[in-house]
């Protein structure tokens, strides 16, 4: 339930965005802005994701390379590259791992190292991770203790793809804690539907394993995508790659599914499935573009790009 409270309040929070300055880049140069009467000629790169209540993410190259991105409380994503595939991504900031709204003040460190299978397809990513909780105030002192270690696990995802379309088809997680008997404890499933080349709904579960046995889930939601318009979504100027390190970065976060989808949902929709009345929040949008077609702003996000 908490997820389908954040997603109201995530649209009704930016929503609420009538228009934004213009912005430069890391560099100093302008960025495209919402004036519907600019437009930027020839190859571009998205730039920056910007709310009425600030910037959630900055993305910065290495040439044609996404290299770094910076989001919410000055958390890092380092990307490295292995010729023209991704090969490692370095986390250390801050995240919602509750999933309840809010980004947590725990820190978390990860690294993910990605392996390619057939047609240099993602298959699998391996992660190490450490969630550092920062100890309360010693009376009389209220200034908080250092940060300490409240859990290292590793975990894998596999992700398979559809044999007839060659789409992403479903991420299967697996983790444990990083201890000398380790075993894996913890699962999360993620199925992908289409409607054409858009992902139309994304099916989560989440659930402890047994040996080799999913146990049933502990949460199931449904989050679903619909009324796509023909124009760009600026999210296909980033690596699949990066995208998918997105969406495994909690065990849900898939809300952001549609960044998976080349066109942008005018609808979209979270189904808490575990009621046995399941319960659904809907929220809808209106999209404004560029002259060439690139999305500028919907469900409150304004959307920066700058030339390559």
């Amino acid at each position: 339930m908490k997820r389908l409270f954040y997603f109201i309040l995530l649209i009704a929070g930016f929503s609420s965005i009538h228009s934004c300055k213009d912005l430069t880049d890391e560099e100093g140069n302008p960025l495209l802005d919402l004036n519907e009467n600019t437009g930027l000629i020839g190859p571009r790169a998205l730039s920056r994701e910007v709310t009425n209540v600030g910037q959630i993410a900055q993305y910065e190259y290495n040439g044609l390379l996404l290299s770094r991105v910076i989001t919410e409380k000055a958390s890092i994503a380092n990307i490295e590259w292995s010729g023209d595939k991704i090969s490692r991504l370095t986390f250390n900031g801050f995240l919602d791992l509750d999933n309840d709204g809010v980004i947590d003040t725990d820190s978390v460190s990860y690294t993910q190292q990605y392996t390619y299978g057939n047609l240099s397809k993602l298959t699998m990513i391996s992660e190490n991770r450490t969630v550092f909780r920062r100890a309360a105030p010693v009376p009389p002192s209220t200034v908080p203790g250092p940060y300490a270690i409240l859990a290292k696990t590793k975990a894998i995802y596999n992700l398979t793809y559809s044999s007839t379309t060659a789409k992403l088809a479903s991420i299967v997680m697996r983790r444990g804690n990083d201890i000398p008997a380790f075993v894996y404890t913890d699962y999360t499933k993620a199925a992908y539907s289409y409607l054409g080349d858009n992902v139309s709904s994304v099916a989560k579960e989440v659930g402890k394993l047994t040996g080799t046995v999913f146990e049933p889930a502990d949460k199931n939601f449904v989050f679903d995508f619909s009324s796509y318009d023909s124009q760009i979504s600026g999210y296909t100027l980033l690596p699949f790659e990066y995208k998918v390190s997105v969406l495994i970065s909690t065990d849900i976060n898939d809300d952001r599914g549609l960044i998976l989808s080349p066109n942008s949902p005018k609808r979209a929709s979270a189904t808490d499935m575990i009621p046995a009345i399941p319960v659904t929040v809907v929220v809808s949008t209106n999209y404004r573009y560029d002259p060439q077609t690139y999305m500028t702003q919907g469900f409150g996000i304004n959307y920066f790009y700058k030339p390559l």
